[in-house]
């Protein structure tokens, strides 16, 4: 780092990069991706957003299903077939030559799914059989050949069996070397939200009696095989890892966070990740929410990994303007992630160096539908 107390805009080397400022855009999930394949316009939006002073330092591309059974939400793009990974390359091409940075949100949903997303109309998977108090996004056809969005209730998920859990590791592990095929200059593991390996960490939805489920060391035991065989498979400088302990997204809970996710940081640190991304409070709501009988202690948890080595920067993310970006970095956090501001402000790191006001998002075109809320925010005047 380049002082005790570095600024957002100084430059810092993260894993393999070299990044010219601290603010990072987050993962945002758009649904603009019919038939589960990235298109020419996602190349634009992306690029809009790479410019290596006024846009991201880094972009965290939208979370991407690693498996046709890890799809949750319609028209989200994969990394899980070659027409995905011939398609995801424009985007990185793209935003590399705009003078960015891209990796590649790797996402399994598990229980956060509809019948109607998932292969044969089968069941979503799950640590166990519990249905999540949670909603997803489906797109119907009406009669007159609209599509249509809407949000539906999760349907009920399967168990995973013991002997498919393998296939998971390894669907992870494939994606993340496509990802490098597709030009991605590493990954991000989604272990966060309520999705699947966090369904697995959590005891409110994995109750399983093998030995993927019980103690803290076996509900990890799961990402830990995923976060050493993505890894193995492209080198932990090019890969960082979300979590979010005590948001209650998705219907994610446990009692004890604190000791989980300890343990967690302590189980990472020895892989030499480039990062580790922390979603603080409830994501996208207040950043004070808390699970359990105490407040989390987030200076603890990076104590945690620091004290057992870890070495990767450490990100953190949920409702930062530049003050409390600024405040972060001063108590030891190395980048700040910003989410739904890098939607509707493509240059959103200009405007918070020179104070500019934030173009409004439009809320109504967050998800799905083309151009309109996505590509067409205008840039600061020069």
């Amino acid at each position: 780092m380049s002082s005790k107390h570095p600024s957002l805009f100084e430059p810092v080397t993260v894993g393999a990069w070299a990044l010219p400022h601290r603010v990072v855009m987050a993962p945002l999930t758009r649904n603009r991706a019919p038939g589960q394949v990235p298109t020419p316009l996602m190349a634009t939006y992306y690029a809009q957003r790479a410019h290596p002073r006024d846009g991201a330092s880094l972009i965290i591309a939208e979370a991407t299903p690693v498996c046709p059974e890890g799809h949750g939400y319609a028209d989200t793009p994969g990394i899980h077939t070659p027409e995905q990974v011939q398609a995801w390359r424009a985007v990185t091409d793209a935003v590399h030559a705009a003078g960015g940075h891209i990796v590649l949100q790797l996402w399994h949903v598990g229980r956060i799914s509809h019948v109607s997303l998932q292969p044969g109309g089968q069941p979503p998977v799950a640590p166990s059989a519990i249905r999540a108090q949670a909603k997803t996004y489906v797109i119907e056809t009406t009669a007159d050949g609209r599509r249509v969005g809407r949000f539906v209730d999760v349907s009920e998920p399967r168990a995973l069996r013991l002997d498919e859990l393998p296939g998971i590791v390894e669907a992870y592990r494939q994606a993340a070397l496509n990802a490098r095929t597709a030009g991605f200059d590493g990954v991000e593991v989604h272990a966060a939200n309520g999705y699947l390996l966090d369904q697995f960490l959590r005891r409110g939805s994995n109750q399983r009696t093998d030995a993927y489920g019980g103690s803290i060391e076996n509900r990890a035991r799961l990402l830990r095989e995923v976060m050493q065989a993505v890894t193995g498979a492209i080198g932990g400088e090019r890969v960082g890892i979300r979590l979010s302990p005590v948001t209650p997204v998705n219907d994610a809970h446990d009692d004890e966070p604190q000791p989980l996710f300890e343990y967690v940081v302590r189980m990472l640190a020895p892989l030499g990740l480039a990062y580790v991304h922390l979603i603080e409070g409830q994501t996208g709501g207040p950043r004070d929410y808390q699970q359990g009988a105490q407040p989390f202690d987030y200076a603890a948890l990076r104590r945690a990994y620091r004290d057992a080595g870890g070495t990767g920067a450490w990100m953190v993310n949920n409702g930062y303007d530049r003050a409390l970006a600024e405040q972060a970095l001063a108590n030891g956090a190395d980048l700040v992630a910003f989410g739904r501001p890098f939607i509707s402000n493509p240059d959103l790191t200009r405007r918070l160096r020179e104070g500019l006001p934030l173009n409004p998002l439009q809320r109504e075109t967050l998800y799905g539908g083309g151009a309109e809320g996505y590509t067409d925010y205008p840039f600061a005047a020069p």
